[in-house]
């Protein structure tokens, strides 16, 4: 790829011949229209223009993906992976504008029943211009003083309906357990029920108590979602009561809210990605989670969610092992702005093995709520369940085998 053009791949399915699909994809989004303008001189379109670079044509389908094309003529529905670039001098390296560029207007096409972005590469201008993740993996790693292995992590449940105190006390509770990371649900901010400065003063005297005590900081994730200056200002409290993470919900936020935040904060972001579902359950819509969070990483997302294997959601465990790898492949040879993934969803001791084993790395966040709240010897013994799963996953020891000489972790296999 040149270092003046950016790239994007997707998947499409068109009732009209795919060469022809996709040169309506670049014209939309770049110099052209539904008719020739005044202006278009073919010097412009050679500066400008969007091109084609790739084009492989997959199987046909008798019916579409979805509803509003063009009625095909003869061959059905046609699919085909599609590569389009674009000169860097039309946007600049703006995350905003290559978000609109590389999606924009193109799944409301009429030559279009599906249309998904699955990929995009950026010249390094765009590393230049965003500070990626401020702390990532190895200063989550620092903060916590968890070196060797998974973060284990939890939410606080039930998700709203406590009070600051009420919080604080089940934040007590898990931080004598040994829990490295918790997190306000995503439904939990800033309402009557639970002001967030009051929920934030009443958790981090728990936590610096404990701290004090122990040597050991628990890491939190205040959620501060709300409008830019409001979380400029949450952060700043949380900082100033000794916090280390605040949490944000990229799709509640946006792209340029979360970069806002990313160019102010002081402490690891922990981005949710809460209504995922809706921008990538439909294979033939949306976004790949491959393409999507490096708009993230990239604005600052510290720590991504990426579900678990075998969670209580829709997506696959291809899926969230392909997302999990994503988020610690580098996007920039000279900045690799990697960021932890969060393996969460149903997430228990019986996971960790096939976890290690595909995604063949320890950097992550385990976060379990029942696996750790619900353990019959009480949530001390969830979190060692959690812990001694990962410590056989890594050793190459089946659980089962490891769980002899471990009473917690054979109590959480089988709570009989």
């Amino acid at each position: 790829m040149s270092p003046e053009r950016f790239e994007a791949d997707y998947l499409i399915e068109t009732p009209v011949d795919p060469r022809r699909a996709a040169e309506v994809m670049a014209g939309e989004q770049s110099s052209g229209t539904f008719v020739s303008v005044p202006g278009e001189t073919p010097e412009l379109k050679a500066r400008a223009a969007a091109r084609i670079e790739a084009l492989t044509e997959l199987e046909a389908v008798d019916e579409p993906s979805l509803p509003g094309a063009i009625r095909p003529v003869g061959q059905g529905y046609r699919r085909a992976r599609v590569t389009l670039s674009w000169p860097i001098a039309n946007i600049g390296p703006s995350l905003p504008n290559l978000m609109a560029t590389v999606a924009g207007n193109l799944s409301e096409l009429q030559q279009f029943s599906g249309l998904r972005v699955l990929d995009v590469r950026l010249p390094a201008a765009f590393a230049a211009a965003y500070p990626g993740p401020k702390f990532g993996i190895s200063g989550t790693r620092s903060l916590t003083g968890v070196m060797d292995r998974p973060l284990i992590g939890t939410i606080i449940k039930p998700s709203v309906g406590f009070s600051p105190e009420e919080t604080a006390a089940t934040v007590q509770v898990l931080a004598e357990a040994g829990i490295d990371f918790i997190k306000d649900d995503e439904l939990q901010a800033d309402g009557p029920a639970c002001p967030f400065e009051d929920r934030v003063r009443a958790v981090m005297r728990v936590i610096n108590a404990h701290a004090d005590r122990t040597g050991k900081k628990v890491m939190f994730a205040f959620n501060l979602t709300d409008e830019v200056d409001a979380m400029r200002a949450k952060h700043d409290f949380v900082l100033a009561q000794g916090g280390t993470s605040v949490m944000a919900s990229l799709n509640s936020v946006g792209l340029a809210g979360m970069i806002a935040l990313g160019r102010h904060t002081q402490l690891p972001i922990h981005a949710h990605r809460n209504g995922w579902g809706y921008l990538s359950r439909a294979p033939l819509l949306g976004w790949s989670y491959i393409a999507w969070h490096k708009f993230w990483r990239l604005a600052g997302a510290d720590h991504m969610h990426c579900n678990g294997l075998q969670n209580k959601f829709s997506e696959s465990d291809d899926s969230v092992i392909a997302s999990a790898k994503g988020c610690l492949t580098p996007l920039f040879d000279e900045k690799p702005c990697l960021t932890m993934p969060v393996f969460s969803s149903g997430q228990t001791a019986h996971q960790p093995a096939e976890t290690f084993r595909r995604l063949g790395s320890m950097d992550l966040i385990y976060a379990a709520g029942g696996g750790i709240l619900a353990h019959p010897d009480g949530p001390a013994a969830g979190v060692t369940s959690l812990r001694e799963a990962w410590a056989a996953a890594m050793a190459g020891i089946p659980a089962t085998e490891y769980a002899k000489t471990h009473p917690a972790l054979k109590r959480a296999l089988d709570p009989r």
